[in-house]
């Protein structure tokens, strides 16, 4: 169960837009599911029209109204005229909570939804029951699945109690995670495992939605985390990731350590707007974990000439990232000789070589593995789609893995293979739109990597991931795969490009992970784990056609 949370004044207008159609009209019988027990007794669990929301969010101003209470937080605001950001204080006394599931579990009933919004409320200490001091007015509104199929329900809340006292809300995000994880265990819900073990992605901000809504595009996010994580990877120094980032189409800027111009601390990107929208900079670590500048630099070398490198790069555009202009261009500006495809998939293979070596257990190494094969996706989908599709969702996908807390991170270790000439290529590779064999056979390698990632997921116990990256072979890789020219497959089934899971492994090792696919191998019960995957060996043999084939 994922918590969404907002702020706001405006507590009629919240209530209007949840008794209303929706932004794509997919608001269907608005009602209330709980809340206070006057407010639910007065207004009752009917179809909400505009009057009634009205009326409901009357009751659950009244304390604040009565008593004269004003609850502000400081924001930053952009002056429209002068385009200038000014600090200024906001009304606050509205908190909006949605919670919703993912679309994969299914609905819930408005008895379940009421049950789990009232205990909710309660842990957050909104409530007398929660917190020993006087309640809060709130309701629960349910009005159907969202655009995407995740049923959910929205809380309202007043942050003035009936006494007149103000409701805490500090670090109130990281506490409704923590509550959502109790109530995911306590009601039988799916327990999300990226919140467990911190591998989850950002989230997106509503108005970050409603954006790229308003405009048609993708959201930024998205778009800007995949043309950062393509830089990244593709790039053998932090000076030429500077420069792969702005042909990219992101505007970059530094972040200088105080009170100096030669030490980057972090960085930002951003994409030029549209007509008259804003122009909104993201930090390294808001688009991932795993795209903060100390992160990344623990795939680059550490070296005299490299670092004044960055620094020239990072100073140019720091004086105006529009105009920036390369000070010493690389790599990056020329089309790389198709004889390289064969060298840089042989890396690939090299790389699974050493992949054999990395303990299940080993967090950071599979990590900058997923990286490294997910910023290659990235950058391949940068190149042909013109709108996001099958290579950038599994990207995506790939990219969770990826994101593992900061403590957990180490440098990737000397003498492991780099995919950064594989992920050049995708970027950079003239192909006149057409898919290539080199590109085929490329993507067999980097599509069994993967394959080995679902495989240490599933050996250590975290069933959601394996399933889901499961599902991202069959159906994003086979996608991809169509598109291409008929490849190399391993003759373990017919019609297979790529051997089964078991397959893959020596006969003990498949056993165990077969084992861990029902469920019987988790951590702590005494079966022993693996803690490298062995290739089976098979003949191989060249197929006219692939298409019909089912592939993992």
């Amino acid at each position: 169960m994922m918590p969404n949370i907002t702020r706001g004044g405006q507590m009629g207008g919240l209530m209007v837009y949840l008794a209303g159609d929706g932004k794509s009209n997919e608001h269907e019988e608005q009602h209330l599911v709980a809340g206070n027990s006057a407010i639910v007794t007065m207004h009752g669990y009917g179809v909400l029209d505009t009057e009634t929301a009205l009326a409901i969010a009357k009751d659950l101003d009244e304390p604040r109204v009565k008593l004269g209470v004003e609850v502000t937080r400081q924001a930053r605001l952009t002056d429209p005229e002068t385009g200038e950001t000014i600090t200024t204080r906001v009304a606050a006394d509205v908190w909006h909570c949605s919670l919703s599931l993912r679309a994969e579990e299914g609905q819930l009933s408005d008895a379940k939804w009421g049950v789990i919004a009232q205990d909710f409320v309660d842990r957050m200490g909104f409530t007398e029951a929660g917190s020993g001091k006087a309640d809060c007015r709130w309701v629960a509104v349910r009005h159907g699945l969202s655009t995407n199929g995740n049923d959910h329900v929205h809380i309202a809340v007043s942050l003035v109690r009936e006494d007149g006292t103000k409701a805490p809300t500090h670090n109130d995000f990281k506490r409704a995670q923590g509550i959502c994880r109790d109530l995911e265990r306590d009601y039988g819900l799916e327990q999300l495992e990226s919140r467990e073990r911190g591998i989850g992605e950002r989230g997106i901000k509503p108005a970050e939605q409603a954006r790229a809504q308003r405009t048609g595009t993708e959201v930024e996010a998205h778009k800007l985390e995949r043309i950062v994580r393509a830089a990244s990877v593709a790039s053998l120094d932090e000076g030429e990731f500077v420069r792969r980032v702005r042909r990219g189409g992101a505007l970059v800027r530094p972040r200088f350590a105080a009170g100096r111009d030669d030490v980057v601390a972090g960085y930002s990107v951003a994409l030029r707007p549209q007509g008259k929208e804003p122009l909104v900079w993201y930090g390294g670590g808001r688009l991932a974990r795993d795209l903060t500048l100390p992160r990344m630099r623990e795939g680059w070398p550490d070296s005299p000439q490299s670092a004044q490198g960055a620094v020239d790069e990072w100073r140019a555009t720091s004086k105006n990232p529009w105009q920036y202009r390369p000070v010493a261009p690389g790599r990056e500006e020329t089309t790389p000789d198709p004889k390289l495809w064969k060298q840089y998939t042989d890396d690939i293979k090299q790389l699974r070589v050493q992949m054999r070596e990395i303990p299940f257990e080993d967090r950071a190494g599979w990590a900058h593995l997923a990286r490294d094969t997910a910023g290659a996706f990235a950058a391949w989908s940068q190149r042909v789609e013109a709108t996001p599709g099958p290579l950038a969702q599994t990207a995506r996908d790939l990219s969770r893995t990826a994101q593992i807390r900061a403590y957990e991170s180490k440098p990737k270790p000397a003498g492991r293979v780099s995919v950064a000439g594989a992920t050049m290529m995708l970027l950079q590779a003239s192909t006149q739109g057409q898919g290539t064999m080199a590109e085929a056979i490329m993507l067999r390698q980097l599509a069994s990597t993967v394959k080995a990632v679902m495989d240490m997921h599933t050996a250590i116990g975290e069933a959601q991931r394996a399933s889901q990256l499961d599902r991202t072979l069959r159906d994003q890789y086979s996608q991809v795969r169509d598109r291409l020219p008929a490849i190399v497959r391993t003759e373990t089934q017919p019609g297979n490009a790529m051997p089964t899971p078991a397959e893959s492994l020596d006969p003990e090792l498949a056993k165990i992970v077969q084992a861990a696919q029902r469920g019987q191998v988790v951590p702590g019960t005494g079966t022993p784990v693996p803690t490298r995957i062995e290739s089976h060996k098979s003949k191989t043999t060249v197929t006219p056609n692939e298409r019909d084939g089912h592939d993992r």
